[in-house]
């Protein structure tokens, strides 16, 4: 280890700030620096000075920290779970719809289990979730969208700039992702990505669009884990491509399971492919239950 390393250790051991020496007391509160939290400063004025000495240890050590983040398997997907039935959404939208009224996610099993029961006790339609009348069309459903956003629903606001894209009016689109983004939606994030990627209502921006596929894909989109995966694949990053593609394909990612099948005994060993394989089927497998295959039979049946 260099002597600048043990010398942040011995420092952030005593607790003392990294450029003066100045120890901590009732009078003086050490700070950690923000980007790799090695090392802890008693002002501005003395972080300002040891940068010049800090600068390459605090740089790797962010980059590690944030590979942490970045490259750790998220426990599910961004569509998370049914607020009803508590089991893991598919990543097939068709299985599930979205509530205008509440902004929830139901899967077609819940909501199957509940018109099935309205049907049998001659009762009013309304929303599982939330008991909402349902409305029955399409202008009150933008219109319960619109109050929802209003109200600063992340859920909503996602919803909004995917019906402002539909109409090809890209500028409000990105107004309301980037709104949806801040408070924390990883489906936004991606939106925005390929936005940058492809310079839709915005000039193209790589940086940008990488930095908002990460955002996305450390909140369990897969599809933004496979765009990472192919960025990388593209500048011969082949390692991080691999890892991008292994925790999409755990997800339940078809696209990404598929692709780890073309690369294996080039990128991928046969014994990683082996472990994705066994995560993508248990990911499908938590998604299932009776009550969601019969959901999900009695909707295909009358949408034909």
């Amino acid at each position: 280890m260099s002597s600048e390393a043990d010398a942040i250790i011995d420092f952030d051991d005593k607790k003392c700030c990294a450029s003066c020496g100045i120890a901590a007391n009732d009078d003086i509160k050490l700070k950690n620096c923000t980007a790799c939290h090695l090392v802890k400063y008693c002002g501005v004025k003395c972080q300002r000075e040891h940068r010049s000495k800090h600068k390459r240890e605090c740089k790797k050590r962010a980059a590690e920290l944030h590979d942490e983040i970045l490259f750790k398997q998220p426990e599910s997907s961004h569509h998370g779970d049914c607020p009803i039935c508590c089991l893991p959404l598919s990543l097939d939208e068709q299985k599930s719809g979205m509530m205008t009224c509440c902004s929830k996610q139901i899967c077609k099993g819940c909501c199957y289990a509940n018109a099935m029961r309205e049907i049998r006790e001659s009762l009013e339609q309304k929303c599982p979730f939330c008991r909402h009348p349902l409305q029955s069309k399409d202008e009150d459903f933008g219109q319960n969208l619109m109050r929802r956003a209003e109200a600063n629903d992340p859920v909503a606001m996602r919803e909004m700039g995917k019906r402002r894209r539909n109409e090809g009016d890209y500028g409000k689109a990105f107004g309301y992702w980037k709104k949806a983004a801040e408070l924390g939606d990883s489906e936004a994030h991606f939106q925005i990505s390929v936005f940058y990627r492809d310079g839709k209502g915005v000039e193209k921006d790589v940086k940008k669009a990488i930095y908002h596929a990460e955002q996305a894909a450390i909140g369990g989109h897969p599809w933004a884990r496979f765009n990472l995966g192919y960025e990388e694949l593209r500048n011969r990053r082949i390692e991080r491509a691999m890892k991008h593609l292994i925790i999409a394909a755990n997800l339940g990612h078809d696209v990404s399971l598929r692709s780890l099948r073309e690369h294996i005994n080039i990128f991928v060993s046969e014994e990683d492919f082996a472990a994705a394989l066994r995560a993508h089927q248990a990911a499908l497998d938590a998604t299932k239950s009776p009550q969601r295959v019969a959901g999900e039979a009695f909707y295909a049946k009358h949408q034909k």
